[in-house]
C-alpha cells in the first residue's frame, strides 16, 4: 500500500491544506480537519528528534493523518478489526526500482489520538508524539505482539520520548 502524492491527484485527499499549502512537506498527508493535528512543522522537528535515536528521514516515510472512517476501513482490510485506532504501519514492499530506504507508511487518527489523550488525561502533543514514534517503531520491525517484544518497544518508547521532553507514555498521569 502506498499512501502518496497521487492521493492528490484522484481526489481522495478531503482536507484543502494539503493542496494549498505549499509548505507542506510530501510525506505528511493531512486527510483531517481536525483541529488537534500538530502543524506540518511540529512532525518535521520530531521526526529529526527522534532520527537521534532511530535511523529514519522524512522521505523514507509517508504520514497520513486521517479521520474515523477511514482508519476503520483500513483496520478492517489489513487487520481484520472493525474499528478505527490510533495508529496503523504499513511497511514498504516496493519494486526494486523504488527507492530501497523507503520504510513505509503510518496512518494516525486524529479523532482517536484526541480521545485517548483526553481519556488518559494526558497531554494531547505529548501523544501525538507517542503514536508518531510508535508507527516509527513499527516499520523498523518492532512490534508488541509479545511480551518480551512489548517490553522492549515500551522501553525504546520512554528512552526517546523522554529525550524529547515527553513524559513516560505508560505511567497514568496523577
Amino acid at each position: 500500500m502506498m499512501l502518496n502524492q497521487n492521493t492528490l491527484k484522484t481526489g481522495e485527499c478531503t482536507d484543502r491544506r494539503m493542496i494549498d499549502a505549499p509548505e507542506i512537506p510530501e510525506f505528511l498527508q493531512f486527510a483531517s480537519d481536525n483541529d488537534f493535528i500538530p502543524d506540518a512543522s511540529v512532525f518535521i522537528k520530531r521526526i529529526k528528534q527522534i532520527s537521534q535515536y532511530i535511523d529514519i528521514k522524512q522521505n523514507n516515510i509517508t504520514v497520513r493523518l486521517v479521520d474515523e472512517p477511514e482508519s476503520q476501513a483500513l483496520n478492517k482490510q489489513f487487520r481484520g478489526k472493525d474499528s478505527s485506532t490510533n495508529v496503523l504501519s504499513f511497511p514498504g514492499e516496493l519494486p526494486a526500482d523504488i527507492d530501497p530506504d523507503y520504510l513505509g507508511d503510518i496512518v494516525i487518527c486524529a479523532p482517536v489520538v484526541e480521545r485517548e489523550a483526553l481519556e488518559q488525561n494526558k497531554a494531547v502533543d505529548a501523544h501525538w508524539a507517542h503514536m508518531l514514534l510508535h508507527g516509527i517503531l513499527h516499520l523498523k520491525g518492532y512490534d508488541h505482539n509479545h511480551t518480551a517484544e512489548a517490553l522492549e518497544m515500551e522501553a525504546l518508547e520512554r528512552k526517546i520520548l523522554t529525550a524529547m521532553g515527553y513524559s513516560d507514555p505508560y505511567v497514568e498521569p496523577l
